[in-house]
C-alpha cells in the first residue's frame, strides 16, 4: 500500500451489499479501521439512507460497489445511476479530503449484462466530476457474454472463495492508486445533484 504517515492508521468505509458485508475486510487490509457498510439485499436507496451514518463516522477512505439488486429489482438504469451520482456528491460536499472509490457493478446473469454495462459507462464518466476513482471489475469477473464467471459463482451473483480472490486482485492495486493521490483539500464545485425521488 501507499505510504502512511507514522502511526496513522487509515479508517476506510466500504459501502455495499452482500458482496461487501461478506468481505473479510480486516483480514485483507490488516492494521486499518474498516467500517463495513454493506448489508445483505441493499440497494442505491439504502445508501442514501445511510450517508449521514457514513459522513459522520468520518473515514479516510471510501470503497463503494453497489447497484445489481437496483437491478435485480428491476429499477431502471436512470434511477440507479442517479442514486449513486447523488451520494458521491453528498459524500464529496460533506467530506472534502475523503478518497473516493467506486467499482463498476459486477457481472451477475447475462440477461442483466446491458444494464449493468449502460449503468457502469454513466458512472464511469461521472467520477472525474466529484474526484472519485472508478475501477472496473468487468474484464476480470465477466464472461464474453457478460454473465459473472461461473467458475467464480454457485449461484451466478454471489462470490465463492476463488471470487473474492479474483475482486482482490484488482481492489488491492486499485486502493494503492487511490492511496498514492493527496487527498481533496478544496472544495468541489460541482453541479448541485437533487435529491433522488424513492
Amino acid at each position: 500500500m501507499g505510504e502512511q504517515e507514522e502511526g496513522a492508521v487509515h479508517r476506510v468505509a466500504y459501502i455495499g451489499d452482500s458482496l461487501t458485508a461478506s468481505g473479510d475486510w480486516e483480514e485483507w487490509f490488516p492494521g486499518e479501521e474498516t467500517l463495513n457498510f454493506g448489508v445483505p439485499g441493499y440497494t442505491s436507496d439504502d445508501v442514501l439512507a445511510r450517508l449521514d451514518e457514513i459522513v459522520a463516522a468520518q473515514p479516510d477512505e471510501i470503497i463503494m460497489l453497489i447497484g445489481t439488486n437496483d437491478l435485480g429489482l428491476r429499477r431502471s438504469v436512470e434511477h440507479l445511476v442517479r442514486n449513486v451520482e447523488f451520494a458521491l456528491v453528498h459524500l464529496r460536499r460533506e467530506l472534502p479530503g475523503v478518497r473516493l472509490l467506486l467499482q463498476s457493478i459486477m457481472p451477475r446473469g447475462a440477461e442483466f449484462a446491458r444494464d449493468i454495462q449502460d449503468a457502469n459507462i454513466h458512472l464511469r464518466q461521472f467520477c472525474a466530476t466529484v474526484g472519485a476513482h472508478y475501477l472496473d471489475l468487468w474484464p476480470t469477473m465477466a464472461t464474453e457474454d457478460g454473465a459473472l464467471r461461473p467458475e467464480l459463482t454457485d449461484d451466478g451473483l454471489h462470490l465463492t472463495s476463488a471470487g473474492y480472490d479474483a475482486w482482490l486482485e484488482e481492489l488491492r492495486p486499485g486502493i494503492e492508486r487511490l492511496r498514492d493521490l493527496p487527498p481533496m483539500s478544496r472544495p468541489l464545485n460541482v453541479v448541485s445533484a437533487e435529491e433522488p425521488r424513492r
